[in-house]
C-alpha cells in the first residue's frame, strides 16, 4: 500500500530504527524490493525522478504497492526547481525532497516553506537538506565542508515545517575515494536539539556498523543506491550462467531482480526495520511463475 513518507519517517523515528530509501530506475529493481519487503515484513521507501517517463514509472509503483499490504513511500530525489517539484506531486510521489541545500540558509528556508505548503496540501510529505552532502569522488573535501549545524538545524525545522530533514554528518554520494568517517558527536547533537525524523544520504559504501549506529540515533531514512545497482552488476558478472548462450538470456531479468532482493534485505537489517511495517504483507504475490523459455527456431 502506498502511503505518505512522513507516516514511515515517524514510526521509525519513534521506534529506533531506520528504512532504506532504495533506487526504483526499473521494474526489476521494484519488484525485488518489494518482494523481499513482503518477506521481511518490512517499510520501504523508494526514491524516484522525473526523468525518463517518471509519471509511468510512478503508476508501476503505484500498481505493485496495491497489492501488498506493506507501507511504501515514493520519494522525489534531489528535486531541484518549484516545478520539478509540482511535476512529482502531479504525478503520484508521496514525498518530494526539496534540494535546495547550495543555497543560502534564508533562500533554503524560503523556498522549502513555499513547497512545504504546497506539498501539505496535496497529502504529499517533504524532506529538505540543511548543510550540503557533496560526492564520494571528491570526499577529500565534500567530507568535512559544509556540514549541519545542530542550531541551525532546529530552527529549520521549525521555520519551514518540513517532515524530515537531510544532514550532512560526513557522508557523501557514490562511491567513496577514501574511508568514510561518520562524526557521530555531530549528529547526537542534531537529534538532541531537534527531536525530529532525519535522513542520511550517501549510505552506499558507508559501513554497516556506521548505518546501524546511526538509526539509533534519528536517523529513519537511508539512501542506498550505488550498493544495489553494483550488486546488481556483480551478480550478472559472477554468474556461473553464459547468458549469451542459446536461451540463457532470459535468465538475465530474474538475475538482476534477485540482486535487488537480496541488498534490500540486507538493508532492511542493517537499518533495524525488518518485521517494522505495519501490515503483514501478503506472501505469495511476489513469488514469480517460471519464465517460458522460447523454443528454438526450426
Amino acid at each position: 500500500m502506498l502511503v505518505p513518507m512522513k507516516t514511515i519517517v515517524d514510526e521509525a523515528y519513534k521506534g529506533g530504527y531506520g528504512v532504506p530509501a532504495l533506487p526504483a530506475h526499473n521494474e526489476l529493481l521494484i519488484r525485488g524490493a518489494i518482494e523481499a519487503a513482503v518477506e521481511s515484513n518490512s517499510p520501504l521507501i523508494f526514491l524516484v525522478g522525473n526523468f525518463n517517463d517518471g509519471e509511468f514509472n510512478r503508476q508501476m509503483i503505484r500498481h505493485f504497492a496495491d497489492q501488498v499490504d506493506i507501507p511504501i513511500a515514493t520519494c522525489l530525489d534531489h528535486s531541484p526547481t518549484f516545478n520539478d517539484c509540482v511535476m512529482g506531486i502531479r504525478t503520484g510521489v508521496t514525498c518530494i525532497m526539496a534540494d535546495r541545500s547550495m543555497l543560502s540558509y534564508e533562500d533554503n528556508v524560503a523556498q522549502v516553506k513555499a513547497l512545504a505548503e504546497v506539498a501539505h496540501a496535496a497529502g504529499v510529505s517533504i524532506e529538505a537538506e540543511l548543510g550540503h552532502v557533496g560526492q564520494g569522488d571528491n570526499y577529500a573535501v565534500d567530507g568535512v565542508s559544509m556540514l549541519t549545524d545542530p542550531d541551525e538545524a532546529k530552527k529549520f525545522i521549525e521555520e519551514t515545517g518540513v517532515d524530515c530533514l537531510a544532514v550532512a554528518v560526513g557522508t557523501a554520494h557514490g562511491q567513496y575515494k577514501g574511508t568514510p568517517h561518520i562524526d557521530f558527536e555531530r549528529l547526537q547533537a542534531i537529534n538532541e536539539k531537534c527531536h525530529h525524523p532525519l535522513v542520511l544520504h550517501g549510505g552506499s559504501g558507508t559501513g554497516d556498523e556506521n548505518i546501524s549506529k546511526a538509526c539509533t540515533m534519528g536517523i529513519a531514512k537511508v539512501n542506498v543506491v550505488t550498493d544495489v545497482l553494483q550488486n546488481a552488476v556483480r551478480h550478472v558478472l559472477n554468474s556461473e550462467v553464459d547468458f549469451t548462450e542459446g536461451n540463457n538470456g532470459f535468465r538475465l531479468c530474474p538475475t538482476i531482480q534477485a540482486a535487488a532482493k537480496e541488498m534490500a534485505l540486507h538493508m532492511f537489517d542493517v537499518c533495524g526495520c525488518t518485521g517494522k511495517a505495519v501490515g503483514t504483507g501478503l506472501p505469495g504475490l511476489w513469488k514469480a511463475p517460471p519464465r517460458p523459455v522460447r523454443p528454438s527456431a526450426i
